[in-house]
């Protein structure tokens, strides 16, 4: 047999097709159809970038705009002296108004160099690299970058997902963009249909203490208070700048943090935002503080009613409110859907510090079994006679507090473990940027908020209410009443008639 060869023959050559533009291979005669339209095309385009930057820029467009008329009205000399001038007016500008300069003009600047030195040339290359682009028929597409809003601390990209994206690709690489970007930390935000926000922070705005506002001036009592007063309580300010309002008419709130979280600043926070409803007798406090006193006690004057533990007074408290909230409902029904100011009764603000210690930790099991009865009873029937629970909290585990379900808005200050965030703001808001695990310790009082009426939660710092802004606010409180009142606070009792556990049990068995 002939000796088989050593060699082999290659494998055909295997290249992809190059593909060519249309116009390389199309006939002249319909390029030149085709020119008119596409130079309409390109001048139609030009025109919408040019309004879109005029209306995202309108400041720097319009002095652009009048130095081009000037230049070709009187010459350039002109157009350099308006230039000088215009520059002097706007060095005034910031020297006299900066809010507003840095608003209008610093940050059109800011956001547009950052778009083109930060954003643009990496675009594509970062969403392929994170797989967030999708490849049909060999054509590569990626989400497109709409703008790029630059407010200091944070850039806010606009980003169009491509059909058949989710936002939760971007949440599952969040970080991974980040760290493109050259940002600490990145969060997801959903503001319509296709449409997400990416908000890529450089700093923490709220590292600072927020010092509490003034207290109004004791002669302006609560006599105009309206329901929409307890439903927009300002607390701190946001991550945002903005003030952060607390819902408590129809609601219960649930902070939850570490020791030295700063749970105490929501609480008198609060309280200070009611000085003048404390003071006219619109709202009245109870507190327990299983601690004995060693927070809520600082204030003691600013509560109806105080314990100091979590024994058989704690109890019996959490009890006589329950009462009050069924007999509240009640005298409410066909009358009245809900609490107002002129249902001529006071709204009850419940304060339970170390919540765990009442309805958890308490070694009485008769005790602690009445304990979860009550507190059950008042967070889920209490919102509409109006009665409010704050509870405050270490540990958000169900077998610890298995009704938290019942506390609408929920606060979560700095935690331990990364899972109890999602314990406490619900699934998957961890993964949104709410990294309540990662709070330093040495910003108390700054906080994720979720409120059920909304997707993402906010990052907020309470008001630093300091020990001498409490005797500030006690005697505000317990100061001498103003000489006209309303007659809607007249109709107040002296002590709020809320009846005992044992009158509302003697009652029934009669």
């Amino acid at each position: 047999m002939p000796e088989r060869s050593r060699w082999i023959d290659p494998a055909p050559l295997e290249v992809a097709r190059p593909r060519l533009p249309w116009w390389t291979h199309s006939p002249r005669w319909a390029l030149l159809l085709v020119a008119p339209l596409v130079a309409v095309g390109l001048a139609v385009w030009l025109v919408v970038v040019v309004l879109r930057k005029a209306v995202r820029y309108p400041v720097a467009f319009a002095v652009v705009l009048v130095l081009l008329v000037v230049w070709r009205l009187s010459g350039w000399p002109a157009a350099l002296v308006l230039g000088a001038v215009l520059a002097l007016v706007l060095v005034g500008w910031w020297w006299r108004f900066r809010r507003s300069f840095v608003r209008l003009v610093l940050a059109e600047v800011r956001s547009e160099w950052r778009r083109l030195t930060v954003y643009a040339p990496v675009w594509h290359r970062t969403m392929r690299f994170c797989h967030l682009e999708r490849t049909v028929n060999r054509k590569t597409h990626v989400p497109v970058f709409v703008r790029v809003r630059a407010d200091g601390w944070r850039d806010r990209v606009t980003v169009r997902l491509l059909h058949g994206q989710a936002p939760g690709e971007f949440e599952v690489r969040a970080e991974a963009l980040a760290h493109s970007f050259g940002a600490r930390s990145c969060r997801i935000r959903v503001i319509g249909p296709r449409r997400i926000v990416l908000d890529l922070l450089h700093g923490d705005p709220l590292t600072r203490p927020v010092s509490p506002p003034p207290l109004p001036d004791a002669a302006d009592d609560a006599a105009g208070c309206t329901a929409k007063d307890l439903e927009r309580v300002p607390v701190g300010v946001t991550e945002a700048g903005k003030t952060w309002l607390l819902k408590l008419l129809g609601s219960h709130v649930l902070a939850v943090g570490a020791t030295g979280a700063g749970k105490a600043s929501v609480v008198w926070s609060l309280l200070w935002s009611l000085a003048p409803l404390l003071r006219s007798g619109v709202v009245r406090v109870y507190g327990i503080d299983p601690k004995g006193g060693m927070e809520l006690g600082k204030a003691p004057d600013l509560f109806h009613r105080l314990v100091f533990n979590n024994g058989l007074e704690a109890v019996e408290l959490l009890e006589e409110v329950a009462a009050e909230v069924k007999q509240r409902a009640e005298s409410f029904r066909g009358q009245r859907r809900g609490w107002s100011v002129d249902c001529g009764q006071p709204f009850l603000l419940l304060v339970v510090d170390e919540l765990a210690d009442v309805v958890a930790y308490q070694t009485d099991r008769k005790l602690k079994e009445r304990a979860n009865s009550a507190l059950q009873t008042i967070t889920s029937q209490g919102r509409a006679p109006g009665v409010c629970v704050i509870g405050e909290l270490q540990d958000p585990r169900k077998e610890v507090l298995s009704f938290r379900h019942l506390f609408p808005t929920r606060i979560a200050l700095r935690v331990d473990e990364p899972g109890q965030v999602d314990m406490v703001l619900g699934d998957g808001v961890r993964e949104r940027g709410a990294a309540a695990h990662e709070i330093s310790e040495t910003t108390p009082g700054v906080a994720w908020v979720k409120y059920t009426d909304r997707r993402e939660p906010v990052r907020v710092r309470a008001f630093h209410v300091t020990d001498t802004d409490l005797d500030r606010l006690v005697d505000y409180v317990t100061g001498a009443a103003p000489a006209e009142q309303s007659a809607i606070v007249h109709t107040f009792p002296t002590r709020p008639e809320i009846p005992s556990a044992d009158s509302v049990r003697r009652g029934e068995a009669a």
